[in-house]
């Protein structure tokens, strides 16, 4: 017998494990139990400060939402007004020392003028080409090349998806696009060169909410405290070492054992396999690739410079950098630095030069969070990465070679992006299935392998619907249609809803079998929102972008 049995065990508390772990907490039916080797909740959603101050995402994530359970679950954890910043985002591509705003492809009345002839050229042979295609590309390179032409490929779309994947754009499939790449409008990008106009914002992340305090590990850190504590094993005493999947227990560093009905797992599909000893699924997932990130941060002394302004993200296709996208993260909130009389030393001056004097002096001060892949086929100097991130950021202008560096932050993740790669599915829908036989429910970013359904919100949701999977037998929209769940609101869940479990109670098993051996399937009232059970609601659905 294990130590502690469940009908549901989840592993990890990133946002997939919370969603699950909040949906069990909601339904009050099955017994359950989070388990996580951090101390804190949020995972590859969680937040650094460093010992000056500064404060760092593991990488670039800003909330904006498909799901109003998801939003319900956000707002119930960080509720007050002064919990949150909206902002427009201001989105730029450097190229050529100059700011194109974002999308780039929608925007090359910017360029110089031959780099607009080339793009113009490349548009209208794409466009001619789609009309008479009848085939679907085969890869992403054929994808980009259609749809933008080989001028904006050879520009933008090939270098900067290189810079970001850390593999050629040759070596992707296309499927997990939808809506995340903008198509280009031809006759409006002509319109547009010929007016020396650009187009606007696009996209739903247009605009997006930023936690005031504690970044975005502050929210997963206030989404896990409304869970029960007994529910909850984190840091040391949450480490899993093994899962045997055919006893269903689980054992962790401590040497607990739990058995459970039911897995909900969150970590890197492929690490949990490396757990089962399952050589079968162990060979299966090498198929598998991903990219590691580098997160850079530089916490800087000075009022933030007029050219920085108020851009938020910016993209960086060319070689004069490593880094594929900057956050100007003191934008996002004046909690993510220390405050203006806060009184730091000068560790260097960005061109490496020692500062004559050792005074310590106050703010205020600005940061900018850099972004850097890696991978087999994309090799880092690592060792003298934060120095080049800083010169890149000289080359482009960012900042000054004179300009005070107070503060560096340099983390790694070895699993950064679930790469696209044309073997994925391949893979996928033979290593799932196998796992969910086994009553093994794989989800979220590096569970389920899905780059498409890999926000938070897709994360978060992914556990929820993996609950409904498990008690009610409900269909798993955001892992199985993720074109459906991006093209519209999904209001059909609210935390608000109450779910009546016949003679169910936290420490029961699931829901007993009906008479036809179908799962009971729990009443739901009708949520007391004004939004309604069927979903309907006053926004405009809106379209998904990276």
């Amino acid at each position: 017998m294990a130590d502690i049995n469940v009908d549901i065990l989840v592993i990890g508390a990133g946002p997939t494990g919370l969603g699950a772990a909040k949906r069990l907490d909601h339904i009050n039916g099955p017994s359950w139990l989070i388990v996580d080797a951090n101390e804190k909740a949020g995972g590859l959603a969680s937040t650094d400060v460093t010992p000056e101050g500064f404060l760092y995402d593991v990488g670039g994530h800003v909330i904006f939402s498909h799901y109003k359970y998801f939003d319900d679950c956000i707002n119930e954890a960080l509720p007050k007004d002064d919990d949150w910043y909206t902002h427009q985002r201001i989105s730029y591509v450097r190229y050529k020392g100059l700011w194109v705003p974002y999308p780039f492809q929608n925007n090359i009345s910017m360029l110089p003028k031959e780099d607009q002839v080339k793009c113009i050229d490349g548009l209208i042979d794409a466009a001619l080409e789609v009309r008479v295609a009848n085939t679907k590309p085969k890869d992403f390179d054929e994808w980009i090349v259609r749809m933008c032409g080989e001028g904006v490929a050879d520009i933008f779309m090939r270098p900067y998806n290189y810079k970001v994947w850390a593999v050629p754009t040759t070596k992707m499939q296309c499927q997990w696009l939808g809506e995340r790449v903008a198509a280009p409008d031809v006759k409006l990008v002509t319109r547009n060169v010929i007016l020396n106009k650009t187009a606007g914002n696009w996209g739903p992340n247009a605009t997006f909410r930023f936690p005031a305090r504690d970044g975005t590990g502050g929210i997963w850190i206030a989404v896990s405290d409304t869970l029960p504590e007994e529910k909850k094993r984190y840091g040391e005493k949450g480490v899993v070492t093994k899962v045997d999947a055919e006893n269903k227990t689980v054992t962790l560093k401590d040497g607990t054992t739990i058995g459970y009905g039911k897995l909900v797992n969150t970590m890197a599909v492929d690490a949990l396999v490396e757990k089962m000893g399952n050589k079968e699924l162990i060979t299966l997932s090498k198929g598998l690739y991903y990219s590691s990130t580098h997160v850079i941060g530089v916490g800087i002394r000075g009022e933030r410079p007029e050219r920085i302004g108020d851009k938020c993200w910016l993209y960086f296709p060319e070689d004069n950098c490593p880094f594929y996208r900057a956050t100007i993260f003191s934008n996002y909130s004046p909690y993510n630095q220390p405050q203006a009389d806060v009184k730091l030393p000068t560790l260097y001056l960005a061109d490496g030069s020692k500062t004559e004097s050792a005074e310590v002096k106050e703010g205020p001060y600005w940061s900018i969070m850099l972004e850097v892949s890696q991978s087999t086929m994309k090799p880092v100097d690592e060792e003298n990465l934060l120095k080049d991130c800083i010169q890149g950021l000289i080359n482009t202008e960012m900042i000054k070679p004179e300009d005070e560096i107070v503060s560096t932050y340099h983390r790694k993740f070895d699993h950064g992006y679930p790469t696209p790669a044309l073997e994925r599915e391949g893979v996928l829908k033979q290593l799932l299935p196998k796992l969910q036989d086994m009553d093994i429910y794989s989800r979220g970013r590096f569970g389920s392998w899905r780059y498409e359904v890999g926000n938070q919100d897709h994360s978060f949701m992914l556990g929820v619907e993996a609950v409904d999977n498990i008690v009610t037998g409900a269909v798993e929209l955001t892992l199985n249609y993720p074109d459906f769940v991006n093209s519209r609101h999904n209001n059909e869940r609210r935390l608000a809803q109450s779910f009546n479990f016949a003679g169910a109670s936290s420490s029961s098993a699931a829901p007993a079998p009906a008479a036809n051996g179908a799962k009971e399937i729990p009443t739901r009232d009708r949520a007391a929102s004004k939004a309604s059970v069927n979903g309907s609601h006053s926004r405009k659905p809106s379209k998904q972008v990276k």
